[in-house]
């Protein structure tokens, strides 16, 4: 059986990253895995997206709407444009933060309210607190692996070496505060 996972985010979050970690691990469990990234205008804080699927085999990266079990949205307003990618009885781990996007800025939009409550209305969700707890820590940059940890702990495959990925795939010097943070997170879901 073939899981879909959709992570979504604006450039700049890690997005990318936790996706790339999250295909390491399943390789490690031995999945087969596909991976999709669309970066849009990531780069002036546009919405990115990555595609993940794992099992026995699995033909294509792409997730079709109504297709994904599981969507991480690292920005909340991202989880509501994302949401009918979901299937029925999927679930959305969100992120509880926002970043205005350029024509909420420059006050041609508004920002939509009340995101998370209408989420729950809907769809099984978890809210994260990722920033703040990114920002405890010291790094807001690692809002990405939080969002991992609560993840990886309602993926709760046991074969995954966590620590390990984390170790292999972080740049050194931020391999301490990453475990504290994918730690964190994983914690989060109890």
């Amino acid at each position: 059986m073939t899981k879909s996972i959709l992570l979504v985010g604006v450039g700049g979050q890690g997005t990318i990253l936790a996706s790339k970690l999250l295909v390491t691990a399943f390789m490690q469990a031995g999945y087969d895995v596909k991976m999709s990234e669309i970066h849009g205008m990531a780069q002036r804080g546009g919405s990115v997206s990555s595609q993940v699927k794992y099992g026995d085999q699995v033909i294509s990266p792409v997730i079709e709407i109504g297709g994904a079990d599981i969507i991480v949205a690292f920005e909340k307003m991202e989880a509501a444009r994302y949401l009918e990618f979901l299937r029925p009885d999927g679930q959305i781990i969100v992120n509880d933060y926002q970043i205005n996007s350029m024509p909420i800025l420059n006050g041609v939009a508004d920002y939509p309210e009340n995101v998370i409550p209408k989420l729950q209305e809907v769809v099984k969700t978890t809210v994260i607190k990722a920033y703040d707890i990114a920002e405890e820590l010291g790094n807001l940059k690692v809002m990405n692996v939080v969002l991992l940890g609560a993840l990886a702990r309602i993926l709760d495959i046991k074969r995954i070496d966590w620590p390990q990925i984390i170790r292999e795939n972080i740049k050194p010097r931020f391999v301490e505060i990453n475990l504290q943070a994918f730690e964190r997170g994983n914690r989060l879901t109890d």
